[in-house]
């Protein structure tokens, strides 16, 4: 196990700043945390939680984790719908309502700053409250507003990320980060504007994070957000760093505080000395980090999200004090926007698995884990397809004589798994202009139209096989239906009914009582 030295620098303890007393004026908040009281007291007023893990499953949706629990009963040799994921079996559970203030169908940003800050907001930005102005740095300082690893680290708490995708990306950078644009992860994505002004980028925000002692654990990708553009990758020579200011920051990083270490692959994790390593930033792939389906492959070796996940519970439940984590499967959504099920599912059961390590490696009177998604996406499972039908393979249907394939109105075969929208469509899409692009899944895309494809003989069970999408587009998009909440730990009978998504902050700093010193809510 990796374990952290036992002593630790005493923790700064500033008093909440003016953007709580902001915060509180919210509707949005004061709604939420009234709705957590009347939760907290018909719970019988629960005794709290030690620790919090928060695990975020970047879209999957209600039929993702069907899919995904079908697909990993399959993989077992079981006919897959009668499975479990690890997290079904949690005792408490809700469903909650995605939305932002300005979208209908949610994003990434926005979704997480309300389960960490406890406001909703604008689609796009990161910790502060609808009155941002997007893309105006200006409006930042007038809008921002606490998160939850502020807070925990204020109150004395250890903190940890955990993530597939970049360390700067939408919903890892929520927790520390306040930004009036989510793509704003390094200097050379900054506005002109915000460039001029000195407006810090999320990299540098990560690193100068100053609550506390800083984020004790933070593994995930995103090396190159952190590294000069002079400088090679060391995994990848032929990449290199997008900071246009030349700053390394993983090295400033490790060089703030004794105890640090900042490490790029699997073999430095592995061998980390435990008697001096006290904080740990773990960058393992330039961008995000490789799917689980792809992960074998990969150059310089890199952890799956469980074993990341078992690194930071070591080093956190080392701690005198309490600790709050978040895990996030952020490749779930990444396979979807590509519809690419197969490596959604495959993502979706490796979460799962992270899941079930945590409940293995912690003490269930005093943790909390709640696990729930940030949105959907448009996936489904149709076509009365029988029971044990391979989820990823032709459909069959049930006749008289016993099941047969499945046709459609033309004759040809379909998938029971199936997406709205997004590159699975069977139009041909142009060929990408020639160089880099900031934001190509926001590029308008054109296609020619074309039928269906006879899937007859089509290997539709392939890693890298698309499913079919009923509207072109250049990357599928999110969906808005509620998503679910499934809670297990102290302070769980929070988690009931239908919610607001920010309600889920008010709710976990309910469970956490005590420990959250200075934001302890009302009784």
């Amino acid at each position: 196990l990796l374990l952290l030295a036992p002593s630790v620098p005493a923790r700064s303890d500033p008093a909440p700043g003016p953007e709580e007393a902001g915060r509180r004026q919210d509707a949005w908040f004061r709604a939420g945390d009234e709705a957590a009281r009347k939760a907290w007291h018909r719970a019988g007023k629960p005794a709290p939680a030690r620790n919090l893990i928060l695990f975020l499953g970047d879209g999957m949706g209600v039929s993702t984790v069907t899919a995904a629990r079908i697909f990993a009963g399959q993989q077992a040799g079981a006919p897959g719908e009668e499975s479990v994921l690890s997290f079904e079996r949690f005792p408490h559970l809700a469903l909650v309502k995605t939305y932002n203030t300005n979208q209908q169908v949610p994003d990434s940003a926005g979704t997480m700053t309300a389960i960490v800050s406890g406001v909703k907001t604008k689609a796009g930005v990161l910790g502060v409250d609808d009155r941002i102005a997007f893309g105006d740095w200006r409006s930042v300082a007038t809008a921002r507003v606490p998160t939850l690893f502020e807070e925990a680290e204020r109150a004395g708490l250890s903190t940890g990320i955990v993530t597939t995708a970049r360390l700067t990306h939408a919903t890892p950078a929520a927790t520390y980060a306040h930004a009036p644009h989510r793509f704003w992860e390094s200097d050379a994505s900054l506005s002109d504007d915000a460039r001029r002004g000195g407006f810090p980028d999320l990299a540098r925000q990560f690193v100068e994070f100053d609550f506390g002692d800083g984020i004790d654990v933070a593994l995930g990708g995103g090396r190159a957000h952190f590294l000069p553009s002079n400088a090679e990758d060391p995994e990848e020579p032929s990449l290199v760093g997008l900071r246009v200011d030349q700053r390394d920051l993983m090295a400033e990083w490790q060089a703030k505080a004794p105890g640090r270490q900042a490490i790029w692959k699997q073999s430095q994790l592995d061998a980390l000395d435990p008697a001096g390593t006290r904080q740990l930033l773990g960058l393992f792939e330039p961008s995000h980090m490789e799917f689980e389906a792809d992960r074998a492959s990969d150059k310089g070796g890199e952890p799956s999200l469980s074993e990341m996940t078992a690194r930071a519970i070591d080093l956190l439940e080392t701690r005198a004090r309490g600790y709050v984590l978040l895990v996030e499967g952020g490749r779930i959504d990444h396979a979807h926007h590509a519809n690419n099920a197969y490596r959604a599912l495959s993502e979706t059961v490796e979460f799962a698995r992270a899941v079930e390590l945590a409940v293995a490696r912690t003490r269930p009177e005093e943790t909390l884990i709640v696990v729930t998604a940030d949105h959907s996406h448009p996936l489904t499972l149709a076509g009365y397809v029988t029971r044990g039908n391979p989820i990823l393979g032709h459909a069959r249907e049930n006749t008289r004589e016993g099941p047969r394939p499945a046709r459609d109105g033309r004759g040809r075969p379909y998938t029971s798994l199936n997406y709205t929208l997004g590159p699975g469509h069977p139009g041909k899409s142009p060929l990408q202009p020639a160089g880099p692009k900031r934001f190509p899944h926001l590029d308008p895309p054109t296609f020619e139209p074309a039928p269906r494809p006879d899937l007859t003989g089509v290997p539709t069970d392939e890693p890298s096989y698309l499913q079919e999408a009923m509207i072109p587009r250049y990357s599928g998009t999110h969906s808005g239906e509620d998503v679910a909440v499934y809670a297990t730990g102290p302070g769980a009978a929070l988690f009931h009914g239908v919610q607001e998504q920010h309600y889920l902050y008010h709710a976990m700093v309910r469970a956490l009582g005590p420990a959250m010193r200075g934001v302890e809510p009302q009784p």
